[in-house]
């Protein structure tokens, strides 16, 4: 079986073909993979932001949901 040896370039255009053409043929699951990625790094970025501000009593907590 004959070996074939792509350039850079050449990679680099081939991986952006498939790319397109994962995006053109699968487009609802690249976007349900795409929603669930910025969810996870929204999450994230809360959790990290609820870790440098001050904690909140349960009481407190429950004042504002009864409300």
């Amino acid at each position: 079986m004959p070996t074939t040896v792509l350039t850079q370039e050449q990679t680099k255009e081939l991986l952006w073909q498939v790319l397109v053409e994962l995006l053109e043929e699968r487009r609802s699951e690249f976007h349900e993979l795409t929603m669930e990625a910025i969810e996870e790094v929204a999450l994230a970025n809360a959790i990290r932001a609820g870790r440098n501000n001050e904690f909140v009593s349960e009481d407190q907590i429950r004042a504002v949901l009864e409300a």
